[in-house]
């Protein structure tokens, strides 16, 4: 698709986007985005790709140079960067039977002892304010115990704002499940805009990015197409395809060469193009995304804060802990008024004859009253 000077349409309705990708309309009410470089492109016409599909190993992967070491999991690829303390990239292939979760989540997070240099540790992340923010989604690992497990692992990990964690950025781990039940298989790169200057995290100085991207390819006819997207980290309540872009600008910013093992020719058509009618934009839930891990209502966090006393927060994770306190799931017994930890059913603790306050909430969300004396600090109604 040609690229052709802006000075040939009499454009309306600009609106910028943040990573300098602007939206056009034309008189006659077609879709253009514009570039800084004064080029554009439609943004909705559906190419006609003549590309004869080869079978090629690895395809998800980025170029890489001599030098850097690909680390490979069960599920994912990954390029770690030491200055950053997380993934330049990471990549894998999605398929239609692997969103079917067959195993839970662990959330237990883990460094990766294949990062020789050491990776990120709870301590970076606690009381930060920041996720652990998945870069391979759990839910695109539920297939296998290993490559769940696996997806915890700190170099998968990313400092994501809440908001953005748990918002836009999940959506869009949603959408790709779609497409890869759609498309039957779909190769995925993710990871976030690492540049000089970033702030930073924790002791081991993990930077914050300010973008993260991610960029589909579906290489099965009849309809082959590639679509890239690069988001804030920030919540949004922009429609996706308000973030989306061609490959060609995720490489721009990135300065990655995603999906090098195409034939050139191939290679230049997906990339440039970004089709957004080629795409469907309605998810389909699938076992891993039906809240599962939810309860129908929030309750008081087991956590304990540094200060010993109990996390005010509330929480709809059925392990009965906030996100700042994660870290304590199956964790030792923090160090606190002991008879205070004989009331949080999480701890391990050690039967006792004499009575404890109930730890469980009440639906007014306070704590219960009543007293028991079961090992698990709960009353029978909890």
């Amino acid at each position: 698709m040609k690229k052709i000077i802006l000075t040939l349409f009499s454009l309306i309705a600009i609106q910028a986007l943040t990573f300098g990708q602007q939206e056009v309309k034309t008189n006659d009410g077609k879709t253009v985005l514009l570039y800084e470089d004064g080029t554009w492109l439609y943004a909705d016409s559906i190419p006609s790709y003549n590309i004869k599909v080869t079978s090629i190993t690895k395809l998800e992967l980025p170029k890489t140079n001599f030098k850097d070491k690909i680390i490979t999991h069960t599920g994912y690829s990954l390029l770690y960067n030491e200055t950053h303390e997380q993934a330049n990239w990471v990549a894998y292939d999605l398929t239609k039977e692997e969103t079917n979760k067959l195993f839970e989540r662990t959330d237990k997070f883990i460094s990766d002892q294949k990062v020789k240099t050491g990776t990120a540790s709870d301590k970076d992340y606690e009381g930060s304010g920041y996720d652990r923010g998945h870069l391979a989604p759990a839910s695109d690992m539920g297939w296998s115990s290993n490559s769940m497990a696996e997806s915890f692992y700190y170099s998968n990990m990313s400092p994501q704002t809440p908001s953005f964690n748990r918002g836009i950025w999940k959506k869009l781990e949603e959408l790709v499940r779609t497409w890869a039940i759609e498309n039957n298989t779909v190769y995925v790169v993710t990871g976030p805009v690492l540049t000089n200057g970033l702030q930073t995290i924790g002791p081991n100085k993990v930077s914050i990015p300010n973008y993260y991207y991610k960029v589909v390819l579906d290489y099965s006819e009849p309809n082959i197409k590639g679509i890239g997207f690069i988001l804030p980290n920030i919540g949004s309540k922009e429609q996706l395809q308000y973030y989306a872009v061609s490959i060609d600008s995720v490489e721009k910013m990135t300065g990655i060469d995603f999906f090098p093992l195409l034939q050139d020719d191939q290679e230049e058509l997906i990339e440039k193009t970004l089709c957004i009618k080629c795409w469907s934009w309605k998810n389909i839930k699938t076992t891993s995304e039906k809240d599962e891990n939810k309860a129908t209502e929030s309750v008081q966090c087991n956590g304990i804060t540094k200060a010993g006393d109990r996390c005010k927060n509330k929480t709809l994770n059925l392990s009965g802990y906030c996100y700042h306190h994660e870290g304590q799931i199956n964790s030792d017994t923090p160090k606190s008024n002991t008879e205070e930890i004989k009331s949080y059913p999480n701890k391990t603790t050690k039967s006792s004859s004499s009575s404890s306050q109930c730890s469980g909430t009440t639906k007014t969300g306070s704590r219960c009253k009543r007293m028991t004396t079961s090992s698990s600090g709960r009353c029978y109604q909890h």
